[in-house]
């Protein structure tokens, strides 16, 4: 089953010790063909989440990079979300960042679960009719 996949779930693919039972779902998705949708912002949050790491000293620079690599190698695909004045809207409705909104407004355009760990995110879901993954 194809899904919309945030930051919060997608770091754990990388992170040893961040693993859990939502981990292990999405690499089967993945390992089953499956294909992960993505606000086009997510890589910068990708990258930003790596950089943060990487400042508090829990990876080095080039883990980062290798990271990355593997992130951006998945079956991902890139989607441009919506205009900036319905990510405020939905940001204001669901009291979620406009960030948060452009997963969730995805995986409403596409009618697909939305793969979180974020609990505003997880809660705005649930307002707005998506499933979880």
């Amino acid at each position: 089953m194809s899904f919309v996949l945030d930051v919060s779930s997608a770091l754990p693919l990388v992170f040893d010790d961040e693993v859990g039972p939502d981990t292990a779902r999405i690499e089967q998705a993945f390992a089953d063909g499956d294909v992960a949708y993505v606000p086009t912002l997510w890589r910068y949050e990708m990258a930003n989440g790596l950089r943060q790491a990487e400042r508090r000293g829990r990876i080095e620079p080039d883990d980062a990079v290798a990271m990355l690599d593997i992130l951006v190698d998945l079956p991902i695909e890139e989607v441009d979300t919506s205009a900036a004045s319905s990510l405020l809207d939905a940001a204001r409705i669901h009291d979620i960042t406009a960030y948060d909104a452009a997963y969730l407004l995805l995986a409403q355009r596409l009618a697909l679960p939305l793969a979180t760990r974020d609990k505003r995110l997880r809660a705005a879901a649930a307002d707005g009719e998506v499933e979880l993954f």
